[in-house]
């Protein structure tokens, strides 16, 4: 596969601090996606490790990478957005760049969303045996909770990195820090549906968590007003025909 070639799929990875770990997830897309028409994109958000210069030596032996890197960081959501906006794939998968989300699943996503019927614009995993601490886990499943209570979204499990969409349905979305969480609730709102299915998780090997239950519920709590207010202001034209 060459990275100049015009692919079906692109595979997007955010990374940031991710020495030791973003070459090794590398390694394993490229194994998941032989044979297979695919570009990889990582997307450095100013890491302040090895992370880039790692990325950009194994350029080298893997001809479908392709690294992007921010000058300022602008968390996860802007560093899929740039991936996004990149990609030469009209269908796109993400996973996180802690590895923690198995390469392997992310073909049985894509899989899953080309046989899905043409409303379907996402696919999204759900971590059926999350390797996380307690404390993350409960506060997941609080979050999910009143989430999907607020939003009337379908989606058990939106912090999962595992996503598969449709690369203009994504585009056509409105924009904001922390999007990533809310893909579920954004593409109800412009009239597609979503798919869900069980994915694996691993522990993190490398590097630490850029979270914090606290942080996650004060950034959480904001952008959850911001999309209520958006399901509000949404009208929706029905069919368009063309004369």
């Amino acid at each position: 596969m060459n990275a100049s070639a015009s692919p079906e799929i692109s595979v997007v990875v955010p990374v940031h601090d991710e020495a030791g770990a973003a070459v090794p997830l590398a390694r394993e897309i490229a194994q998941a996606f032989a044979g297979r028409s695919y570009e990889m994109i990582f997307v450095d958000d100013a890491s302040r490790d090895a992370t880039l210069a790692e990325l950009r030596a194994a350029m080298a032996d893997l001809p479908a990478l392709r690294v992007l890197a921010h000058t300022s960081n602008a968390g996860q959501s802007r560093a899929v957005r740039t991936g996004v906006m990149a990609a030469r794939g009209s269908l796109v998968v993400t996973l996180d760049g802690d590895g923690q989300n198995p390469p392997h699943e992310a073909p049985r996503l894509i899989d899953a969303l080309v046989a899905a019927p043409a409303n379907v614009a996402l696919v999204g995993g759900v971590r059926a045996k999350r390797q996380d601490t307690g404390a993350k886990k409960q506060a997941s499943l609080w979050a999910n909770r009143i989430r999907k209570r607020l939003l009337g979204d379908d989606a058990d499990d939106t912090g999962c990195g595992l996503k598969a969409f449709r690369r203009d349905a994504f585009l056509a979305l409105p924009y904001f820090d922390h999007i990533h969480r809310y893909l579920p609730a954004l593409m109800i709102r412009e009239g597609y549906e979503n798919r869900y299915l069980d994915v694996d998780h691993r522990h993190r090997e490398t590097g630490r968590s850029k979270y914090t239950n606290w942080g996650r519920l004060m950034a959480s709590f904001s952008d959850l007003l911001g999309v209520m207010w958006l399901k509000t202001r949404s009208r929706r034209p029905g069919a368009v025909s063309e004369f």
